[in-house]
């Protein structure tokens, strides 16, 4: 059986990034992990706060391992309807509004999706005067919804109320280069490198040396997608999440990257020291860096007093929570990796 197969797994990312799910509201791209899943013969559990779980038993039950993606994106929220019928906004996650002038969006009301574009107010250079040194904040940035209406009570007739959901189109690209450009790679690479390994792992004769559970979460945008229901005998705790790339990191978009430590504080050192190991005993293209403004589900679990050893590694992505970008090259890097990690003992 051909494993990895990148162009499989970047099949799967296009069909996950195009699924709305902000954080609260990852219901669908749950239930199409779910469903994929099932029809491939694995069975899973829908936690109650909304994760998905599989476990794959292996030789020893004694001691387990426990690896996460997350399938929640940035969004935002219905926070007010303006007295021009347009929809004042709250952040789902930590994004900056530059990163999302201009994009269309949809409203998701309890009747209806609803198109629209998130725009500064103070779009028009023909109206406004120096609106390129405008902030671009809560206060300025609006969703102009694509329906006749002018007024906050024509708004509100159209079904459209304060704690919508609204999320932003992915604008999912495979380059003849091998680039992968969208919205939401983070985490939905992970996620759909994931759902591959889970399928082949079911399909093929490989036996894992320890239980492992994977876990598809869906609040890891807000601070606390894995930091739940990690049974006592887990061991080894891996999220796998996007490399951070820009001035001063080792990471790129042709690499695995692997954490050494982030915003929470140094990932476990001898976990770490064994992803690098496995990476040059398999010819795996590597990376090893620092994440300064970051967390992820391990850093999560680590907070919550889970006594596990923490590691993360992941896809190279460029400009994270904007139009994200990374490469074939580093998908098929991760994959290999986590494949690897998975047939080892446990350090």
């Amino acid at each position: 059986m051909n494993y990895p197969d990148v162009s499989k797994t970047i099949s799967q990312i296009e069909k996950l990034v195009n699924i709305p799910g902000p954080s609260g509201y990852a219901y669908a791209a749950i239930e199409y992990c779910q469903n994929f899943l099932k029809e491939n013969g694995v069975d899973s559990t829908v936690t109650h706060k909304g994760g998905l779980s599989v476990t794959i038993e292996g030789e020893d039950s004694s001691k387990h391992r426990f690896i996460t993606a997350h399938v929640d994106t940035l969004g935002a929220m219905v926070k007010e309807i303006l007295p021009s019928g347009r929809l004042k906004m709250t952040k789902i996650g930590s994004f900056s509004w530059n990163a999302t002038e201009g994009e269309y969006c949809q409203i998701h009301s309890s009747n209806k999706i609803f198109t629209g574009t998130i725009c500064l107010h103070e779009t028009s250079g023909h109206v406004y005067r120096g609106n390129d040194d405008i902030k671009r904040d809560d206060n300025h940035m609006e969703v102009r919804i694509d329906e006749v209406t002018t007024t906050q009570e024509e708004t509100e007739a159209l079904g459209i109320s304060v704690g919508d959901f609204i999320t932003f189109a992915p604008r999912f690209e495979h380059t003849d280069s091998g680039f992968v450009k969208s919205r939401h790679l983070d985490d939905k690479v992970s996620a759909a490198i994931m759902l591959e390994l889970i399928v082949h792992l079911q399909r093929s004769d490989v036996r894992l040396p320890h239980t492992t559970h994977f876990f598809f979460s869906n609040n890891e945008e807000i601070g606390y997608g894995g930091n739940s229901n990690i049974p006592e005998e887990v061991v080894e705790y891996i999220a796998v999440d996007m490399g951070a790339l820009g001035d001063g990191q080792r990471s790129d978009e042709y690499t695995v990257s692997i954490c050494a430590k982030d915003s929470s504080g140094p990932y476990h050192y001898y976990l770490r020291q064994h992803l690098v190991q496995l990476c040059q005993e398999n010819d795996i293209d590597y990376k090893v860096d620092i994440y300064p403004y970051y967390g992820s589900d391990a850093s999560a679990a680590i907070s919550a007093g889970h006594d596990v050893k923490h590691g993360l590694f992941g896809a190279g992505i460029e400009s994270s929570h904007a139009m994200e970008r990374t490469h074939r090259r580093s998908i098929e890097a991760t994959e290999a990796l986590l494949f690897a990690y998975v047939k080892s003992p446990l350090i």
